[in-house]
């Protein structure tokens, strides 16, 4: 089966809970991450601490996130190892050859997210139109910038 893209990595994990600050005890003040910056949506109803691990373009992003509004959807806090991010080659070609395997996409389409790459969440679970999903586990596809596209070419031509 050939794709016209390539999952080239990690790069990030979201780890989500009712209380950041318990979350960052554990993985800044004991794990030693290095937290970058801080995202806020009310749309997403969430409020995060973007950690990193690694260095240069093959750094990964531990998010630790909390609800704004533990009462509202999207529920972040319901599910702690809340999505897996993947580095794409080529996002939109990604989503239309995916699209047309049956895979679901959650609303809102290729965005800006909150590490400002193009973002798109594959659904956690399928349904009839669109029977392949994250089997209960929602996935960001992230847009790969130049850098790191080169990062992980390099690492495989030394391999």
């Amino acid at each position: 089966m050939s794709r016209p893209f390539e999952v080239l990595g990690i790069q990030q994990i979201a780890i989500a809970g009712t209380d950041k600050k318990k979350l960052a005890a554990l993985w800044v003040d004991l794990f030693g991450l290095e937290r970058v910056e801080t995202f806020v949506s009310e749309r997403e109803n969430v409020d995060e601490d973007i950690c990193a691990i690694g260095q240069g373009p093959l750094r990964v992003e531990v998010d630790l996130m909390q609800p704004l509004d533990a009462d509202k959807k999207p529920a972040v806090q319901n599910t702690p190892l809340n999505h897996v991010g993947l580095w794409i080659d080529d996002l939109p070609k990604a989503v239309e050859w995916l699209s047309a395997k049956g895979l679901r996409f959650t609303p809102g389409g290729i965005r800006n997210g909150a590490g400002r790459h193009d973002i798109t969440f594959v659904h956690p679970n399928g349904n009839e139109e669109f029977p392949f999903s994250g089997e209960g586990v929602l996935i960001e596809l992230v847009q790969a910038p130049p850098e790191v596209i080169k990062a992980f070419e390099t690492i495989a031509a030394a391999a």
